[in-house]
């Protein structure tokens, strides 16, 4: 085989096995996205910078031992308390309190809601410091990053408000199950 020709065949047949992004780097990465891609709505380092984005998080004014015992009780995850000092991003160069997510227990967890669990612990314990972000994200200048994220303001609102996660939690159950019901015809296995 001609140089570039095995060259293009080993890459064309490594693909399934490459990162999809430098910020997604392993499956437990993938696994915790759905709910730590909320940190890009806030002024929170979700770790881009580190080599465990999304999975470690933080900034300089968390107190990890202090946020892990606030979230002991989310299911199917554990939380190791950390100091990291991310490479660019969000408080590039500084070292950042916060936390390592662990998940032990894939069955009972449930990464969106524990996104919003550590976002609604973060403004509790440091409501002088915790910041939604306020520049424009995705190109989008009329929403606010969480509400975009998040598909509504019920969330930001409720974390705001002080709500209980299980209430804010029930905001979004009778979309999810419209959706796990038009979802049902495309399941074919």
């Amino acid at each position: 085989m001609q140089g570039w020709r095995r060259e293009m065949y080993f890459r064309e047949t490594r693909l399934p096995w490459v990162m999809p992004s430098p910020n997604m780097p392993t499956v437990e990465t993938a696994l915790v996205y759905p709910g730590m891609c909320l940190l890009e709505g806030t002024e929170i380092s979700e770790g881009r910078g580190s080599t465990r984005p999304f999975e470690i998080f933080g900034a300089p004014y968390i107190d990890g031992v202090r946020l892990a015992e606030a979230l002991s009780a989310l299911p199917g995850v554990r939380l190791r308390p950390l100091v990291f000092r991310p490479t660019f991003h969000k408080h590039a160069g500084k070292g950042c309190g916060g936390l390592q997510i662990h998940v032990y227990a894939r069955g009972e967890y449930l990464s969106f809601k524990t996104g919003v669990g550590i976002l609604r612990a973060i403004k509790a314990l440091w409501p002088e410091r915790f910041r939604w972000r306020d520049k424009p994200y995705e190109f989008v200048t009329m929403i606010p990053a969480i509400d975009l994220l998040c598909g509504g303001t019920e969330v930001r609102r409720g974390i705001d408000a002080g709500a209980h996660l299980d209430d804010i939690a029930a905001t979004w159950r009778a979309p999810e199950a419209e959706f796990i019901e038009r979802r049902r015809p495309y399941l074919l296995y």
